[in-house]
């Protein structure tokens, strides 16, 4: 139990000289970390039991405990040492990804460097002080329980020892099962967060007034708040010209603040949204769209949109990209699980086209300066001096009454006088027309797109946009020069997804690494690496069982499942092959060492699992992103484990050092 504070300590010490602050990941970091912190510990301590029960009287306790520690210290150093290689991947992770999950590698690294101190340095000498001889009844309910589960394992472990291919065959039937269940996982950047607040967004007509956007939000204001769920609502129409996020008068953001959820009518806020929309229902003239607080901001930093998925579509003609944006956005929302689709509304803003005729200005002996001074002057205001208030001063604008410039016909009316004096009226001079011009026109890399932006519900946004985009290419006749782009969740998990596949691979081979400098022998290294993939698989099945998708913190899961699953796997082989080397026949060496490492390899597993069910267990903000991990980890462990204590002693007659070989045992 002192394993923990003083591995907790070092994690708050690193993640202190590195400048981590402490957070929602490092905290889950910790909660990853706390049942691996005692795994060292665990194998260190029961061996040293193990050998204070076993060794004679001629011996003394100082002598014990130090042989005892020899025996385990190098598998514990070299197992601590794969769990933090392991989580270098993480590393490496960039944006959004980087910034959610590095404070958590950070802090579970620091957290096992501490673990590792504490078993290897301050546990033996903590042994030593604290533990005794026993003598050999095993009268206490702990030994009671280890000789019950020993009872019944070693039929079944002498069962597979003595038919090995039946070991081989459990182990491929458990790949293909995983090999079928991966398929049908979904896969998603990372769960949604329940912040417990919603916004709906309002996108009305560009040309509609302040006044009519107002009414418009009562009136769904109203409607909102006939709903048990809802305890209040507040409008926010437009935003200001200030920074990088302005919005105009015909955008609306409507913060739902909730009751709690036990006073709900659903369970879920999937549902809670669907019962809105129902609720709702069509508003005319109005396009909605639902987000949580954190989720827009996050999303607008990303893609300048407030939704799950954006498709950008780049093209140089504006009317076109219009057409185009349209017709993918009825597309889209054909596939199922579309909501809230809209594309941008890059036109529908009313202008008043004033065109100046250059053969009526040269008539009246003017010039197109003269008149497009008088429009600037009467229409816009000119600066006609400033007023000094103390130190401060206020420039004085001057232009025309709002009677003579606020339609179109008062416009055309302005006068313009010429050099010889006559005063000649605007549409004389130009021809003043009201046109329908561009709201919005929007670039990337010098070139003009449009966004359709849309959320997924109740299905895996990686299934969704694969159907959407086979529709797309189906549906949609994209003219030359014209292309498309998927932004938002989908990018985010496309770009951590190749990242990852760069990095493991590199990650794996350091692992190889370092287990052939632990054994020294590639063989034994091999066996030990065949944890992975039958850990793999039982990270699967628990997904595939709790509804979860294939997401990031699923595959940092993933990740942290490498080095659990090498762990108990090293510490089983390194007694088998010291056994073997004290020419014990293979036969033997596999049952006497897979039933001395019994104890260890159930204690270390259940303590990792242990420390993972607040995760799994836990409805919090923030749970979704680690119940994935937790998930994964769990599921893992059961198949790493089935491995380590029936499939590898099974198997290891066929990896077991030859005669004379040296390994690092």
């Amino acid at each position: 139990a002192l394993a923990i504070p003083l591995s907790v300590l070092t994690a708050f010490i690193g993640m202190r000289l590195f400048g981590i602050s402490a957070n929602l990941m490092s905290f889950g970091g910790l909660a990853i970390a706390i049942g691996m912190m005692v795994d060292g510990t665990i194998v260190m301590v029961e061996n040293i039991d193990r050998f204070l029960r076993e060794s004679s009287a001629e011996h003394s306790r100082l002598e014990i405990v130090a042989r005892a520690s020899a025996e385990v210290a190098r598998p514990i150093f070299f197992a601590i040492l794969i769990i933090v290689v392991v989580f270098l991947p993480l590393f490496t992770l960039q944006g959004v990804e980087g910034k959610t999950f590095r404070p958590l590698a950070a802090t579970v690294s620091m957290a096992m460097l501490g673990s590792l101190i504490y078993s290897l340095l301050v546990s033996p000498v903590m042994a030593w002080l604290l533990m005794r001889r026993k003598d050999g009844a095993k009268s206490n309910l702990g030994h009671r329980a280890v000789s019950g589960l020993r009872q019944t394992y070693e039929p079944l472990l002498r069962f597979f020892v003595g038919r090995p291919g039946i070991a081989v065959s459990l182990a491929v039937v458990l790949l293909l099962v995983g090999a079928v269940i991966v398929p049908q996982l979904g896969s998603e950047f990372t769960p949604t967060l329940q912040e417990g607040t919603l916004i709906l967004r309002l996108t009305m007509a560009p040309s509609i007034a302040l006044t009519e956007s107002t009414r418009v939000a009562l009136r769904v204001e109203r409607r909102l708040m006939d709903l048990p769920e809802v305890v209040s609502v507040v409008t926010r129409i437009g935003r200001g010209e200030v920074g990088a996020h302005t919005d105009p008068v015909n955008s609306a953001e409507m913060f739902l603040l909730l009751e709690p959820k036990k006073k709900w009518r659903v369970s879920s806020q999937e549902e809670l949204e669907g019962l809105i929309r129902e609720h709702l229902g069509e508003i005319p003239g109005v396009l909605t769209n639902f987000t949580q607080p954190i989720q827009m901001s996050v999303e607008e930093l990303l893609e300048g949109v407030r939704a799950e998925l954006a498709i950008k579509l780049f093209g140089d003609d504006l009317d076109l990209l219009k057409t185009k944006a349209d017709e993918i956005a009825a597309v889209v929302a054909g596939v199922r699980g579309a909501a809230d689709v809209q594309a941008d509304q890059v036109s529908g803003t009313p202008q008043l086209l004033i065109r100046v005729d250059r053969g009526a200005v040269a008539r009246w002996g003017l010039n197109v300066e003269d008149v497009q001074a008088v429009i600037r002057a009467a229409v816009g205001g000119e600066s006609a001096g400033q007023v000094f208030e103390g130190v401060r001063r206020f420039e004085i604008v001057v232009r025309y009454p709002e009677k003579y410039r606020d339609t179109p016909e008062a416009i055309a009316s302005i006068l313009v006088p010429n050099p010889d004096g006559v005063t000649v009226p605007i549409d004389q001079l130009a021809d003043v027309e009201e046109v329908v011009g561009p709201r919005q026109i929007t670039r990337e890399n010098g070139q003009r797109f449009i966004t359709v932006q849309f959320n997924v519900v109740d299905r895996d946004i990686g299934s969704f946009v694969a159907e959407a985009q086979r529709a797309i290419a189906a549906g949609v006749d994209l003219p030359p020069g014209y292309l498309v782009t998927w932004g938002g969740q989908f990018e985010l998990q496309q770009q951590a997804n190749r990242r990852l596949a760069l990095v493991v691979p590199v990650t794996l081979f350091l692992i190889f690494m370092l287990l052939y400098a632990s054994f020294n022998s590639l063989r034994s290294s091999i066996l030990i690496l065949l944890n992975i993939p039958l850990a793999l698989v039982g990270g699967v099945i628990a997904l595939w069982i709790s509804g979860q998708n294939l997401s990031v913190p699923a595959s940092v899961g993933f990740i942290a499942l490498f080095g659990i699953a090498l762990e108990n796997g090293m510490v089983l082989l390194t007694y088998l092959n010291q056994l073997v080397k004290n020419n014990t026949p293979v036969g033997e060496a596999s049952l006497r060492g897979a039933l001395l490492r019994l104890r260890p390899v159930l204690m270390t597993a259940v303590t990792t699992a242990l420390g993972l069910i607040p995760l799994l267990l836990s409805s919090g903000t923030g749970s979704e992103v680690q119940r994935p991990l937790a998930t994964v980890v769990i599921g893992g462990l059961v198949t790493s484990t089935v491995l380590t204590l029936l499939v590898l002693p099974a198997i290891y007659r066929w990896f077991a050092p030859e005669p004379g070989e040296e390994t690092g045992s």
